[in-house]
């Protein structure tokens, strides 16, 4: 099959053609997004296989289907940034990497939650330039806590136990509970208790029209003054604006996000010697109790590996007829 890939870097195209070696899919590569000013190279292709911050809106499928292209392979597991209902209208098969190494996120909630509290990139940053004062490192301990988890798929599923380890007392909220954690001893809440109750608060549900801002200035009203806000899930969850006004009136205590709600603009791009245009990005990089990394959560061999296995085997079963119906977004076509 001939594939076009967009928002390609260097280790996309490392893993993929690794696990590509005994498939014979053609690829194209580009490191460009996908969008409606870019579609146009997807022209001799039979699919496009897409990231996070590529454009599917029904003007791109539209110009997709004028080119022949009929599958979208998504080397990812959300897929808010496909227009579906055009998709399957136009006959497309929409796969996806429905899980990869939920524990790579996990423990990378795990990471900002301890460089945040310890304050280790400051700490490391002093002793670099011969400062071994630890004035203003004070942080806490974990153990005794109560952490709010929303969303228990895999990976919140994951970084439950986690905190459950660490001598938390763990609550979770999700429209369906986990059976398997309740005996662990997490406790299911309503959204607003698990606002209310937690210390530390950590995003792990999918980007859906009730979940848009589900953390907004109502919200953080409801949490304890100085509450951590951990996001590894899709930066729209977050209402920037809100979180900034939390962050000033001193309400949100520590915000470490993963994802932002305009990444697709900045992520995955070196802008080191650019002037960022993005000024609520920019102000939320002011704050000293803020700490930002580029949707890296994902990142492991191990997640990279499994992402392009997946990724592979999407595109045999499309071209052999066999979709495997745990990664297909985009069922028969609903006219």
């Amino acid at each position: 099959m001939k594939v076009a890939v967009f928002s390609t870097k260097p280790y996309d195209r490392e893993y993929l053609e690794k696990a590509n070696a005994t498939t014979g899919h053609e690829f194209s590569f580009f490191e460009t997004s996908l969008k409606p000013t870019t579609v146009k190279l997807a022209g001799g292709h039979q699919a496009v296989c897409v990231f996070v911050n590529d454009t599917l809106s029904r003007e791109v499928i539209e110009s997709l289907t004028a080119l022949g292209v009929k599958s979208i392979v998504l080397r990812c597991a959300g897929f808010n940034n496909v227009d579906i209902e055009a998709a399957c209208n136009n006959g497309f098969s929409v796969l996806r990497v429905p899980a990869y190494s939920p524990h790579a996120v996990a423990e990378h909630a795990i990471a900002l939650i301890m460089t945040l509290n310890r304050k280790t990139h400051k700490a490391y940053n002093r002793v670099r330039e011969g400062n071994f004062s630890i004035e203003r490192l004070t942080g806490f301990e974990l153990a005794g806590k109560t952490t709010g988890v929303v969303g228990t798929g895999k990976i919140g599923a994951a970084f439950a136990r986690i905190m459950k380890g660490f001598g938390c007392r763990v609550v979770a909220y999700d429209l369906y509970p986990n059976k398997q954690l309740e005996t662990e001893g997490v406790e299911y809440l309503s959204l607003e208790d698990v606002f209310k109750q937690s210390d530390i608060i950590s995003l792990h549900c999918p980007l859906t029209p009730d979940t848009h801002h589900v953390i907004n200035k109502q919200s953080m009203k409801l949490m304890k003054k100085g509450v951590m806000l951990i996001n590894t899930s899709r930066g729209q969850l977050i209402d920037s604006e809100a979180a900034i006004n939390a962050l000033k009136k001193g309400r949100l205590g520590y915000l470490g996000i993963d994802v932002y709600e305009q990444e697709e603009n900045v992520f995955f791009k070196d802008l080191s010697e650019m002037i960022i245009q993005d000024d609520k990005l920019m102000r939320l990089m002011t704050f000293p109790n803020v700490l930002i990394t580029a949707h890296q959560a994902y990142f492991t061999d191990n997640a990279l590996t499994q992402i392009a296995q997946t990724t592979i085997q999407n595109l045999s079963d499309i071209e052999n007829g066999q979709l495997n119906e745990k990664n297909r977004v985009c069922m028969d076509m609903v006219k």
